[in-house]
């Protein structure tokens, strides 16, 4: 078992449970540990499909900015690598991916939902959406064209600009969403999904699955160094730095 991803398989589909602290907030080592983790279940003949899935309230608030505002020049260069590394990753799985939005799923968390083929989320009241603008962060092509695959490019041209977060009820509405259920349900939901995707031809469904994304991820392995360029000039300018300060302020206050 991972420090900060659980795993487990039933029935060949494997879950990949994010456990990091309360929201699941991602830093360098939780980025990694999720790459080897599917890395290992796409080399596995046994695993069919895999359903991602956070915790009760969280699947996850996306990047720990408490931990990496820390960082040196080394470490968050490593990050933004390794986060484009995890887009590709997950992204250009040749199974089914299924996303279990259990709770919360802003930026990052939203990013991961996004690279998966299909996302079910718990009913309540749990926002999901890219606001990375707002808070001082650019946006790479690749996850544009992420959230276009499912919102059309219009839509997530408005809401990406604006930094929309959505209700669950209003990401079934958009399309960002397949399927809202009660959090009890949510698993068994996921199940039901990967089974009736895991009953096709495996190499008919995964190769065409990859034809469909071939430019999407043909532009994130071509414009990687360009896009970590970009997140690191960003990083590092003072108004960056204290939109950055402003957010961590609040977040410890509420803590």
């Amino acid at each position: 078992m991972g420090e900060f991803i659980k795993t487990q398989t039933n029935e060949h589909i494997t879950y990949v449970g994010l456990d990091r602290e309360k929201s699941n907030a991602m830093h360098l080592e939780m980025m990694q540990e999720l790459i080897g983790e599917l890395e290992r279940a796409k080399e596995d003949p046994a695993v069919e499909a895999i359903i991602l899935h956070g915790k009760e309230g969280f699947f996850s608030a996306g990047l720990d900015l408490i931990t990496l505002y820390k960082y040196n020049e080394e470490q968050i260069k490593n990050l933004w690598e390794t986060f484009i590394d995890l887009i590709y990753t997950l992204a250009s799985f040749p199974k089914p991916t299924i996303a279990s939005v259990t709770g919360h799923a802003p930026a990052g968390g939203c990013v991961l939902a996004i690279c998966c083929d299909y996302r079910i989320m718990a009913e309540g009241e749990f926002i999901i959406g890219l606001n990375e603008v707002p808070v001082g962060l650019i946006v790479p092509p690749s996850i544009f064209d992420l959230y276009s695959l499912w919102l059309g490019q219009t839509q997530a041209y408005r809401y990406l600009l604006e930094g929309k977060l959505l209700s669950p009820t209003e990401g079934l509405q958009s399309g960002l969403i397949d399927e809202v259920v009660p959090a009890d349900r949510i698993h068994t939901a996921a199940a039901r999904k990967a089974k009736s995707w895991t009953q096709f031809e495996r190499q008919a469904w995964g190769t065409t699955k990859l034809n469909m994304r071939r430019y999407m991820l043909q532009h994130i392995n071509e414009n990687k160094a360009d896009v970590v360029q970009q997140m690191l000039t960003q990083w590092w300018k003072p108004s960056t730095r204290q939109i950055l300060k402003t957010i961590i302020e609040n977040l410890t206050k509420t803590k």
